[in-house]
């Protein structure tokens, strides 16, 4: 509970063949963190393969996977129910260019369809208002700024012309035709005419007048609107025919999505191992629970043809060994406050049950009421039972949590919705109508002992890394503890000790000897790396005992204000209760008022508890962190742990280190 989960590293050597099925089969079962190793002579020769080109090509198709779905509006429904097959990318790529020549074909008769159908909407928005008026067809033309061609075109050469024609110039065939020709109006804008022409001509176009003076709006608006009309059948019909081309190839879509995933995870993968030209150096961290199944695993996959070795942590330092924390049910909510700071490394103790007991604590002691309280926990029990995810009902596990302590805090001062009446049946008293230093004093307690289980901690963490100068003469160690604890007891017992005359003895020892241990530090860590023949880090034995001595002030400091600090736990008490005392003395002024002071005074009551409900939950709960992150963790929590992450193929989880 109180560490890490113990972890072995695994090195594998196997033959080059069997390096792919090892990856793939680890990428499936999720237990190893692969770690890069360097190429060397007590590795493998060659260094890492980079890979990089094939990598840029698998995120090309990938990015044409998710484009060739937009087109078809085909969702991913299917992905990780089948297995993918192991297909190579020329033939991924060759079969995705197929459905992409098909798709597009649609979606570019599509597009154009729709263009041209925009392109009669306009037409017909300027021609309409000129229906019946039986203007000629040239002043028609420039009073709307158009340009109208009529004529006759060889019927086999329609469909040229309209590949020739933009998106801006309308192309209606007229029903009357003459022989093998069909008649066809053809309008653009006024800028455009030079190009339609010119179209026009490369195809042979013979001009005409139109039969009738009203002939081009009456013609064209009923023209339009059945090209509209039929334009709009196209449409449907080829969104139908891209919509189930997208549910035929939905699942061999979702497939090869899932093959290219996993091949840019294997690929990334391959660039951490070294290796020779026949053989790979596998090597991750696993659990040392599951060592041995992972070890069977690989065996297994081999065939036997590979080196399997277990390393040790103990040899390692931190910094290379990830993180894996393992909770109890009801402790996980509160291991989310703790990664929120950081995770511990590898060495250093995990605080996870410490911050659930002294989180709720100061929480309940701050925010103490039992209707409150209620209220939070009906939050929490609804977040437990409707949360969707596990991290919600982890958050509602540990409002409930707190809501409890604020429920058993508020009984312990006698406040129900800051109900006057309920007052007289408190276990102590009311934080505001009470002995406000006897809760200052009380807070202050809870921070001595938080502070003092920090200084064990850190003291337990540095001799285990065999740091025993630190151990014994850092500022969270051995003398700084006692310096600590020392100066408390002078503030406690000073006068009894000056009445028997070991005032001045006690200092000496409790505060001088400790003082001056802090300030040698620096100049003992200097002297023994002297001795190693390393290079010290300070330059000289001055700044050595300049940085000792600078540190030891700075801890009689720190601590001051670290225990100070936790008066807060008192103030926000009090304010919790002067928040509900003066909402009972505005309900009390406004119940007064003629005919509507009763439901007034209701209402008041109702806002104020809301406020001090949401308002100071919301103050007290990151005050309560506040604490925890700076005055405990800043003793002893480096936060500087790696996150075990465990080659897995799962989105936004790759494994890598």
């Amino acid at each position: 509970m109180f560490r890490p989960v113990r972890m072995v590293r695994l090195r594998a050597v196997l033959l080059d063949r069997d390096e792919n099925a090892v990856l793939r089969s680890l990428g499936r079962l999720g237990a190893m963190h692969l770690s890069r190793t360097p190429a060397g002579p007590d590795t493998a020769p060659l260094s890492p393969p980079d890979h990089g080109a094939e990598i840029a090509r698998i995120e090309d198709l990938l990015r044409r996977v998710q484009a060739l779905r937009a087109t078809l509006g085909a969702d991913s429904t299917s992905a990780g129910e089948r297995e993918p097959q192991d297909r190579e990318l020329d033939e991924m790529e060759a079969q995705l260019a197929q459905w992409e020549t098909r798709a597009q074909a649609w979606e570019k008769q599509r597009l154009r369809s729709e263009a041209q159908r925009a392109s009669i909407a306009a037409v017909l928005g300027d021609v309409s208002p000129f229906q019946g008026m039986g203007l000629p067809f040239e002043q028609l033309g420039q009073s709307l700024f158009l340009h109208f061609a009529t004529g006759l075109l060889p019927s086999e050469r329609l469909s040229k012309l309209q590949d020739k024609l933009g998106d801006n110039v309308v192309l209606l065939p007229l029903p009357d035709q003459e022989g093998d020709q069909v008649r066809v109006v053809a309008v653009t804008s006024r800028k455009g005419r030079y190009a339609l022409e010119t179209a026009l001509d490369q195809v042979g176009f013979q001009h005409q007048a139109p039969r009738e003076p009203s002939e081009p709006s009456e013609l064209i608006a009923a023209e339009s609107l059945a090209r509209r009309e039929a334009l709009g059948k196209e449409i449907a019909d080829l969104r139908a025919s891209l919509g189930a081309f997208g549910r035929e190839i939905g699942p061999a879509l979702d497939e090869m999505e899932t093959s290219l995933g996993m091949e840019r995870e294997i690929l990334l993968a391959r660039r951490q191992f070294p290796h020779t030209e026949v053989t790979v150096l596998i090597s991750g961290w696993v659990p040392a629970s599951e060592a041995a199944a992972v070890e069977a695993h690989i065996q297994e996959l081999t065939r036997g043809c590979c080196v399997v070795e277990r390393e040790g942590p103990d040899s390692l330092s931190d910094e290379e060994i990830p993180v894996l924390l393992r909770h109890p049910r009801l402790l996980r909510p509160f291991a989310m406050l703790v990664t929120g700071y950081g995770l511990p490394r590898y060495q250093e103790l995990e605080p996870t049950l410490f911050v659930a007991i002294s989180y709720v604590l100061m929480f309940g002691m701050m925010f103490g009421d039992v209707g409150h309280g209620a209220v939070l926990m009906v939050g929490g029990l609804v977040a437990i039972l409707k949360g969707r995810n596990e991290k919600t009902r982890d958050v509602g596990v540990l409002l409930l949590f707190a809501a409890a302590a604020a429920a058993v805090f508020g009984v312990v001062y006698g406040s129900y919705f800051g109900i006057e009446h309920m007052k007289h049946y408190a276990l102590w008293r009311d934080p505001l109508e009470g002995d406000p230093i006897s809760l200052m004093v009380t807070a202050v307690g809870i921070g001595v002992v938080l502070i003092s289980i920090g200084l064990v901690l850190n003291m337990i963490n540095l001799f285990r890394r065999g740091d025993i100068v630190g151990g014994l003469l850092d500022k969270a160690g051995v003398a700084g503890a006692v310096l600590y604890w020392g100066v408390l007891v002078l503030l406690l017992k000073y006068a009894t000790l000056r009445e028997a005359g070991l005032a001045g003895l006690t200092v000496l020892l409790v505060v001088g000897l400790p003082f001056l241990l802090l300030t040698l530090k620096e100049p003992v860590r200097y002297a023994l790396a002297l001795r190693s023949g390393r290079t010290p880090e300070d330059g000289s034995w001055l700044m050595a005992g300049m940085e000792s001595l600078i540190e030891a002030f700075e801890a009689v400091i720190g601590y001051m204000a670290n225990t100070i600090s936790f008066v807060r736990l008192a103030a926000y008490a009090m304010s919790h209760a002067a928040i509900l005392a003066a909402t009972f003395i505005l309900a009390a002024e406004v119940k007064t008022i003629a005919y509507t002071g009763e439901a007034l005074s209701i209402a008041v009551m109702i806002a104020g508890n809301a406020v001090a409900i949401f308002l100071e939950g919301v103050i007290v709960a990151v005050q309560a962190l506040r604490l925890e992150y700076y005055e405990f963790f800043g003793k002893f929590f480096s936060g500087a742990g790696r996150a075990y992450q465990p080659f897995r193929f799962s989105s936004g989880d790759r494994g890598q280190s």
